[in-house]
């Protein structure tokens, strides 16, 4: 391409990268590069309700396929809304190419119409933000934005003037295949280090392995590992995915909605390994153990806990070259075996919560949970909003090896599952996607319902109706205090989604849910599950710390003293005698 206008490099460039759609809401001074796109026979325009979800759904296309997405917001406040979801991207790893359209360049600076400053908007939540001043700056900055966005695994934001997207190039573009083809190099600790760690293990006792996403390409070695050490395997949520399934070493997983036997796993180990990951709660590290953390991003290592040892390292080259250092602990091991003991009572307690009784007015969250980890199919990807849906995907939902589990995991947005599912389904069209939605989560951005019938997306949403904000709750009455703010007037979600034009039902019996999740998932095209589930379910593990019950049963005192005595006697019904 050697004469070409900004908007028509732009798509030729995208096209060269094999991205096929580009995610946004229409807008003035984003027409020039929509109309690029409407004449490409392989990229096309992704419209959604709100920019925010267009930056969800790019993260979601990027995190599904490790592909670079791309979004689109016009100027003013129609890139603004992208901030949220460029943010999820952004500490996602997720490589999302942001398009910033800008007020004409002229007049730049002089408080005109819908003017911000998106390269200071976004220099928190990117790798690169630059604006296009000039046609001669193309393809330079394209190319430098692509390269960040691809090569650090985050966001990229290139503003453009409307006016200049319709400016003619004079530098062409060139053959972008380097850039499609890019791998990142395999890093690997200086031996003196490993040698030095191999030491360290050696002389310990009781070895725990915390693993995170950064183990998503080496789950072999983390289990070789694992066998070598006899160590139980403890994951963070980011771990679940990789490290969960088929796995004789995991003991669960630890953090706020985690297990017990995680805690206790990593509380009574002598040395701590820290795998791929960036698990952000201190209070759950051991306070008297060693702790070695591998990571590939030097900047990680040590934000978290004290460390013995930080190496910088991929985690599947760093394991293959400190096995050969390391001879077999005795096996059986008693600290794994204890570790593994103590993970199936918990696993046992949690399981027996995941009940349903015909007749009753409400259903369990976790039964929910179970039967549609029965139903989905082997590689369902599963989005989740954060907060409770989080809670029960986290502890009922199995992975295999094919399933996906996405959600707002580091950046803890509301409103992510239904307009990340949006982006999963636009990259695997032919692959079931399941959104477990908070009635919070998906009523922020509810808009998005439409771009569901609109886009012919066969999402499948699964309303969690408590009527309530209900992890606020918890924390709320976990703290000793009344919950203020937290209860929720909703619609009819079924009859909304017929409104739209697609199936919906609800459901409140548990006897009855078995079949409409047969129903849901055999639907052809988008449908909707409305599902009443309980208002007061305890999200605490069934054995709460003592700090968390002396907190709790003083919410319980409060609430019987300001006159709301038959909600406590509701949530001892519903959670601790049944």
């Amino acid at each position: 391409m050697s004469r070409a206008t900004m908007a028509q490099m732009i798509v030729a460039a995208l096209e060269q990268l094999g991205v096929e759609r580009l995610y946004g809401v229409v807008g003035d001074s984003l027409n020039g590069i929509v109309d690029e796109v409407r004449l490409s026979e392989r990229l096309h325009w992704a419209g959604v309700r709100h920019e925010e979800a267009a930056a969800f759904a790019a993260s979601a296309e990027a995190q599904l396929t490790d592909h670079i997405a791309v979004c689109a917001g016009s100027c003013g406040p129609g890139n603004l809304h992208l901030i949220n979801g460029l943010y999820d991207a952004h500490r996602s790893r997720a490589p999302v190419l942001a398009i910033a359209a800008q007020i004409p360049s002229s007049e730049l600076g002089s408080g005109y119409f819908q003017e911000t400053r998106p390269e200071q908007l976004f220099a928190e939540c990117s790798h690169f933000c630059a604006a296009v001043s000039s046609p001669s700056q193309m393809p330079r900055l394209l190319i430098q934005a692509l390269q960040h966005a691809i090569a650090l695994k985050g966001v990229a934001v290139l503003i453009i003037p409307g006016d200049l997207a319709m400016a003619t190039v004079e530098t062409p573009l060139g053959d972008l295949g380097w850039l499609a083809r890019q791998t990142v190099p395999r890093l690997e600790p200086a031996a003196q280090e490993l040698d030095r760690l191999a030491g360290l293990l050696r002389a310990a006792k009781r070895i725990t392995l915390l693993c995170g996403r950064g183990c998503a390409t080496a789950r072999g070695a983390v289990l070789s590992l694992a066998e070598r050490l006899q160590a139980p395997v403890v994951h963070a949520l980011g771990g679940k995915e990789w490290l969960e399934y088929d796995n004789p070493f995991d003991v669960g997983m630890t953090g706020l909605i985690g297990f017990a036997s995680g805690y206790h796993a990593m509380n009574d180990c002598d040395a701590l390994l820290m795998l791929g990951t960036d698990f952000p709660y201190r209070d759950f590290y051991p306070q008297d153990a060693s702790i070695v953390q591998i990571d590939s991003r030097a900047e990680q290592l040590g934000r978290r806990a004290p460390l013995a040892m930080g190496l910088v390292g991929d985690v599947g080259a760093t394991i293959e070259a400190l096995l050969p250092r390391l001879e077999p602990k005795p096996a059986p091991g008693r600290f794994l075996k204890s570790a593994q003991d103590h993970y199936r009572n918990a696993r046992r307690d949690l399981d027996e919560l995941a009940v349903g009784k015909p007749g009753e007015s409400h259903v369990h969250p976790q039964y929910l949970t179970r039967m549609l980890d029965e139903r989905a199919a082997a590689d369902a990807i599963f989005t989740c909003d954060v907060g409770t849906p989080t809670v029960w995907a986290a502890r009922y939902l199995h992975m295999n090896g094919q399933r996906r589990l996405l959600g707002s995991f580091v950046h803890g947005s509301m409103a992510n599952a239904l307009v990340q599912a949006i982006g999963a389904q636009s990259a695997a069209p032919a692959r079931q996607v399941i959104a477990l939605c908070g009635d919070g989560g998906l009523t922020m951005l509810l808009g998005e319902l439409a771009t569901l019938r609109q886009l012919q997306l066969p999402v499948k949403v699964v309303v969690y109706n408590n009527q309530s904000l209900a992890f606020v709750a918890l924390e709320q009455r976990a703290a000793g205090q009344l919950d203020t703010g937290c209860d929720l007037v909703n619609p009819d979600f079924a009859a909304l989604a017929q409104a739209m034009g697609y199936a919906g039902r609800a459901v409140a019996d548990p006897g009855d849910l078995p079949e409409t999740l047969d129903w849901l998932l055999a639907t052809p095209g988008p449908a909707l599950l409305d599902v009443a589930v309980h208002p007061l379910e305890l999200v605490m593990p069934p054995k709460a710390n003592l700090a968390q019950a002396a907190h709790f049963g003083l919410f319980m005192m409060k609430a019987v003293l300001n006159g709301r005595g038959s909600e406590v006697v509701e949530l001892a019904r519903t959670n601790l005698f049944r």
